[in-house]
Order: structure tokens, then sequence, then C-alpha cells
């Protein structure tokens, strides 16, 4: 009988990789996921694949997007006699919440901007680590609970309350992108409760870095991880 996982042990999965022009290197990218140290349970074998499959993407996208700009500004520094520049991208994680049979985490990326600005991209993950599939964000709330406009409501609350702290800048239309740029995509658990957030610059300036809202686990807000989420559906 197949061991069912109720947490999972990981350790990182590191690489680096430096791309040169004329023997010049121009943009080196690192990376640590998480890959399980279990080898044999189904769940631990598909977590391993997708992280396995996230690094060389993340890989492929340097190759593709960021070298031909780090290549041409290290032309352009050459032709003017400039600093040779030296660029670099990082892909990294935090696991956040691994009891009750579930497992989630975040992905981070770190690189520098068209503009010369540091850019954050995240990406939130919860594993049902029984099935070895991803969990999505409806299932932590009750049928037609009307789970999106609760946390529409708790992140425009809580903006409001920083706002009158003093706490944070926002955009002057962070209410309109509160709607428009709100992804079910984007969450993940912690021991406090269910956190959600949003691109880097879609609500608030840089310095605000990538914008995060947690509902706890009470009253009206998601289900506790361990009790019953309902039906799982691996995706299609």
């Amino acid at each position: 009988m197949p061991t069912i996982l109720t947490q999972l042990s990981t350790e990182p999965l590191t690489a680096e990789r430096t791309w040169t022009v004329e023997e010049i290197p121009v943009l080196t990218a690192s990376i640590s996921l998480p890959t399980p140290a279990e080898g044999s349970e189904r769940a631990a074998r598909r977590i391993r694949r997708y992280y396995q499959l996230q690094s060389r993407s993340f890989l492929r996208y340097c190759e593709r997007w960021l070298l031909p700009a780090a290549e041409a500004e290290y032309r352009a520094a050459l032709a003017s006699s400039a600093p040779l520049p030296s660029f670099r991208a990082e892909l990294e994680y935090r696991v956040t919440y691994n009891e009750n049979g579930l497992w989630s985490l975040y992905t981070q990326s770190r690189e520098r901007g068209a503009d010369g600005r540091t850019l954050l991209t995240r990406r939130g993950d919860t594993w049902d680590l029984t099935s070895g599939y991803p969990v999505p964000l409806a299932a932590f709330f009750p049928r037609r609970s009307g789970w999106k406009r609760k946390l529409l409501a708790a992140a425009e609350a809580e903006i409001r309350r920083r706002e009158a702290a003093g706490a944070a800048r926002w955009n002057e239309n962070w209410r309109r992108e509160l709607r428009r740029r709100f992804n079910p995509e984007n969450f993940y658990l912690t021991g406090d409760g269910l956190a959600f957030f949003y691109p880097m610059y879609a609500l608030a300036p840089a310095s605000a870095g990538i914008p995060v809202f947690t509902v706890p686990y009470a009253g009206e807000g998601p289900i506790s991880p361990g009790v019953n989420q309902g039906e799982k559906t691996p995706p299609a």
C-alpha cells in the first residue's frame, strides 16, 4: 500500500548558469527550488517533476528574453567605453505551510527590468499530498460562498487601513486594479490564514514590492487546512 503523506520533506534543488558574449560573462541565472526528499510516493514524484520543469523553463526564459538585452547593453557599453555590465536573475522559494496533508509555498524570481529597476515575480502553489495535484483557491471556501467577493473586500479594507495609518502608498487606480488584476492562482497557505497577492506594480509603487493580503481561517473566511475542503478535483 502506498504511503500517504501528511507532510513533505524537501531539500533545495540548485542550479546556476552563466552566459557570455565574446567570452565575457554578461548574465548569470541562479535557481533554488524544492525537490522532495522522499523518492517513491506518487505525489512526491509529481512535485519533483513539476519543479524540475520550472527550473528548465526559467533558464529558457533567461536565454530567450534576458540574454539579448544583456548582450545589447554589453555592446553599448563597449562602444562607449563604459564599464561592462553583468546581470543576474534569481529564482527562489519559500515553504509557507506543511501540515494536514497540504504543502504550500511560493516561488519568486528577481531580475532587472527594462527600465533598470528590480522586477519581482511571484507564483503560489498549494499541493494535496494525497493525490499529488494542486488544490484550487475555491476549495478553501464553502460552495457558493462568494469567496472572490469576500477576498476583494478584505483586500480593500486592508488597503484603507494601511492608508489611514500612513504605512503604505498605493496607486491612484488601485480600486479598479484590485478587481481587474485579481488572479485565483496567486495564493498560498500560511499558519495564520490564506494569503493572496498581486503582481508588483499592479496596486502600488515599486517600493511596496508584491502586495500580499492574508485572510484568517475564521468566521466567514477560508476553511482551516485539515478541515474537509470538499472535492479536490485534479486539473484537466
